[in-house]
């Protein structure tokens, strides 16, 4: 068995940051050494020396759009998985309005299948909720999954869930946790029928904050929280984007007794929609990025456990699809590759510590969705790990961007810091700005 050993690290996890040496035996942590490597440990092993960089545990994101059947002219699970090891993401969680959406076991069993030849990184995926298809629900296999991903409000894909049965029916019977993307649909198109009255078709992106509102969110998600908390089902709203949406959650609990947790992106801690300016439909997201008192907000969320994760919704399209007007572009961008480095320079810039960043993006996620032996560095846990050189810039270029979409709404920007090498399940998926394509990543398994 091959063995591995990253010698002379600062350890960042579980709130702590220690020099430290980490031996990988096979696909897992064999064992820390705060103190002296035994001398057999270190003579029969392969030696990484890892003075000056941090070592941390492997982030998990869980809401990624990797595109992938039907939509790969946009990405692939091949593609997107190589950007998302470059940038220091281990493990995934794909949604599901692809083509066909995964909205039945056969096309859930595709993608493993896909995801096992072509995944660099580890792999899992929602299934999809729509208005007709709880028989298919009930089929899934609950271990295998993180949860149901449910569209309270339409966006790529079309996969709105709108009726009153059926949403009742999936809260009261999934048995599972239902993630929600929560927009009200019916305040949306007000919006949008008052601005066109108003100003005409043809609106800019400054309007699209203004149409998919605070009180579009917060509508939809009060009604599934008190919908969740009618009928006892677990749910986790994703990517929240206002102040007022907070006021929905509880951070007096610790996560274990949570029925309800939240998740905010990376775009709504970074961007305001006074960015629009510069960035124009690049940074046109669903739901939008809203004010700057809202992102202040998010921000004092995340570091006082109002919300519980911080993910990507990574979601590219080509810079030809995202052309025209706020009603004609289209809404999401490539993340994944940047999103640790955009995490750690809003640490630098005082925002948040280093620990916090990977508390909300390694090891709440494996505790929310109860993600087995991974989000820790930990003896008996695979062995995702990523160095960073914490004295090293990283320019977002074009040559450097690994997305298939081929850009990033970070490029032209300087991060600080730089990932240096990405383990995935033990093996070195990325190093020194290249990817490792014989590497392949591994189903999540779920302690459930």
């Amino acid at each position: 068995m091959k063995t591995t050993l990253i010698k002379n690290a600062l350890v960042i996890n579980e709130m702590r940051r220690y020099p430290a040496s980490v031996l990988i035996e096979g696909d897992k942590i064999a064992a820390i050494y705060e103190d002296t490597v035994p001398e057999q440990v270190e003579s029969g092993s392969e030696t990484i020396d890892a003075s000056g960089k941090w070592l941390l545990p492997g982030a998990i994101d869980d809401q990624v759009h990797f595109r992938e059947p039907g939509l790969t002219h946009k990405g692939d699970i091949g593609s997107e998985s190589r950007a998302a090891v470059a940038g220091g993401v281990t493990t995934f969680m794909d949604m599901p309005n692809t083509n066909p959406q995964t909205t039945t076991v056969t096309d859930l069993e595709w993608k493993f299948e896909r995801a096992a030849q072509t995944s660099v990184a580890n792999y899992s995926f929602f299934f999809g909720g729509t208005n007709d298809n709880m028989a298919e629900i009930q089929k899934v296999d609950r271990k295998r999954i993180p949860g149901l991903k449910l569209f309270l409000g339409s966006s790529t894909g079309n996969m709105l869930v709108n009726r009153k049965e059926s949403l009742e029916r999936i809260f009261s019977e999934a048995g599972m946790l239902i993630a929600a993307h929560c927009e009200k649909e019916e305040v949306i198109r007000q919006n949008i029928a008052e601005f066109t009255s108003r100003y005409g078709n043809d609106l800019d992106i400054t309007f699209h904050s203004k149409i998919r509102s605070e009180e579009a969110c917060y509508a939809s998600s009060a009604e599934a929280a008190e919908l969740a908390a009618r009928l006892n089902a677990r749910l986790h709203i994703l990517h929240l984007s206002t102040a007022k949406e907070l006021t929905l959650f509880d951070n007096t609990k610790p996560l274990s007794d949570k029925m309800l947790t939240g998740e905010v992106c990376v775009h709504h801690l970074w961007f305001t929609d006074r960015d629009y300016i510069r960035y124009g439909n690049r940074i046109k997201w669903n739901p939008a990025v809203k004010t700057p008192a809202d992102r202040e907000a998010l921000i004092a969320a995340v570091n006082n456990n109002t919300v519980d994760i911080v993910a990507t919704d990574h979601a590219p399209h080509l810079l030809s699809e995202k052309e025209g007007s706020c009603l004609k572009a289209a809404s999401g961008g490539p993340l994944i590759q940047h999103s640790v480095l955009a995490m750690l320079e809003l640490a630098r810039q005082g925002y948040f510590t280093v620990e916090k960043v990977l508390e909300k993006m390694a090891h709440l996620p494996a505790e929310l969705f109860h993600v087995k032996e991974r989000g820790y560095i930990r003896p008996g846990y695979y062995a995702d790990l990523v160095l960073v050189d914490p004295a090293a810039a990283t320019e977002v270029t074009p040559a450097s961007i690994l997305y298939k979409c081929g850009w990033s709404p970070f490029e032209g920007y300087t991060f600080c810091h730089a990932i240096w090498k990405t383990f995935v399940n033990g093996r070195l998926a990325y190093s020194d700005g290249k990817v490792n394509d014989e590497v392949r990543g591994m189903e999540v398994a779920y302690e459930k």
